[in-house]
């Protein structure tokens, strides 16, 4: 019986868990699936075109609460969450999403919801495409940042020993604010964040 996409799919989720991106290799997936590579390349033909079907599994679920009549804000905020925890509960889940163009069902859906609530707020389409994408990088770089500094828990303290005493005779701007950017509060962090951005976007919107 020839194995299924949605089964080559799963399969890559699982092994990404296990060993992160760079552990993910066409042939590593062939060898779990207990198939030979030609079965594979049959549904991908290489790595990147897997990545772009796992990035579009891994939205999914995003925006699925918003209508066409929802404001822009919360449009905003309730996509950039529902992306920030679609990404954190996959090892390198944003990495697998970066740095590329998906072309897909779920990715498109996602896009125009926020692009199209961004338009009716105002903007033309070049404003809200843009924007819609600040928050996307907003997004993928503060995640991918959260799951690198929590994948280096083990050389933490080293590490953080030498930025304090690095900032401490050199820098004194970054030495007073030190402890925030140690700081583990990744979810007020990504608040942080995203108060900055709406406020951007409010401030573009109501400018002439």
């Amino acid at each position: 019986m020839r194995i299924q996409r949605e089964q080559v799919v799963a399969a890559a989720w699982t092994l990404l868990d296990e060993h992160g991106l760079e552990g993910l290799t066409m042939r590593v997936l062939a060898k779990a699936l207990s198939i030979q590579a030609p079965s594979l390349y049959w549904h991908f033909p290489g790595k990147q075109a897997l990545l772009d079907a796992m990035a579009d599994t891994l939205v999914r679920d995003v925006a699925r609460t918003l209508t066409p009549e929802s404001p822009w804000e919360p449009v905003v905020r309730t996509v950039a969450e529902e992306l920030r925890r679609a990404f954190l509960a996959h090892r390198d889940g944003a990495r697998v999403y970066a740095g590329t163009l998906v072309v897909s069902e779920h990715t498109l859906r996602v896009s125009d919801t926020v692009i199209g609530a961004l338009t009716r707020a105002g903007f033309d389409s070049r404003a809200a495409g843009w924007a819609a994408f600040t928050v996307l990088d907003y997004v993928l770089g503060f995640t991918i940042e959260e799951q690198g500094f929590t994948a280096q828990d083990a050389e933490a303290k080293e590490r953080e020993g030498a930025l304090r005493q690095l900032a401490s005779a050199r820098y004194p701007h970054a030495a007073g604010a030190v402890d925030a950017i140690l700081d583990r509060d990744f979810d007020r962090r990504f608040a942080f964040g995203m108060d900055l951005l709406v406020a951007g976007i409010r401030a573009r919107l109501s400018t002439p």
